[in-house]
């Protein structure tokens, strides 16, 4: 281990956040780590651009790389802090939800790679998706995983069966895991998300995770469909440069 539908947009009206504009909040990247330039200037940061206390410190369980992104109808939100809105850990809200998320829109695909330390099926879940959703309103998709990008192995999701609580499918455990919790993001007993076996889709390992839409969310203005927090490596192992 590395240790009923509501759209985004309904997030944020029931926070009194915002009225659901074009001009979304920043999100993880687009906050401290993106502003290098008045780092740089001051002479505050290091040779990578960042600050020295946050400078990368090896190989992290989380994705490293956006592979493909295809947003669907209602996307939007999120897109001026990515891709690293989607890298890096969770940010989740808990029982609020959270706004630092990419809007995928209705059957929006994003596909994210990891470059240094890749799924492997070990004992229990092995991989930890996280969405926003909060009591009563969630916004399903379905999670496939790849070793090679090309061959891909989907876990079977149900988006409508809302009784069911949406069967196989992310975006529908609350999220624990955040910067501020100090929740350990690897751990599917206390991280909250959504948790994903490789077993279970006859894969040993895998370097790619492709996040679908299910198409049955709202899709009203720019913060439809499945809203993508972070996704996590729980059982990994070291990938050769």
């Amino acid at each position: 281990m590395w240790s009923t539908h509501l759209s985004l947009c309904a997030l944020l009206s029931m926070g009194a956040l915002c009225a659901c504009s074009s001009d979304p909040p920043s999100g993880k990247g687009a906050g401290g780590m993106g502003d290098t330039a008045a780092l740089e200037d001051s002479g505050e940061a290091d040779e990578t651009g960042l600050p020295e206390d946050t400078a990368p410190a090896g190989p992290g369980p989380f994705a490293d790389a956006v592979a493909e992104f295809k947003p669907g109808e209602g996307a939007g939100y999120g897109q001026d802090g990515f891709p690293d809105v989607v890298l890096g850990p969770p940010e989740g809200g808990g029982e609020s939800g959270s706004l630092d998320v990419l809007s995928l829109g209705r059957e929006g695909v994003i596909v994210l790679e990891f470059t240094d330390i890749g799924l492997v099926d070990g004992p229990g879940p092995d991989l930890l998706v996280f969405e926003n959703p909060f009591p009563g309103w969630y916004e399903p998709g379905a999670v496939a995983v790849s070793e090679d990008g090309v061959d891909w192995r989907e876990w079977p999701c149900d988006p409508a069966d809302a009784e069911g609580l949406y069967p196989g499918c992310a975006g529908v455990g609350l999220v624990w895991s955040s910067s501020a919790s100090g929740v350990d993001p690897t751990d599917p007993a206390v991280a909250g998300g959504d948790a994903f076996d490789l077993a279970e889709v006859g894969l040993t390992r895998a370097r790619f995770v492709r996040i679908r839409d299910g198409g049955t969310s709202d899709y009203a203005g720019v913060s439809g469909g499945f809203d993508l927090d972070a996704v996590a490596v729980v059982n990994g192992e070291t990938l050769a440069p």
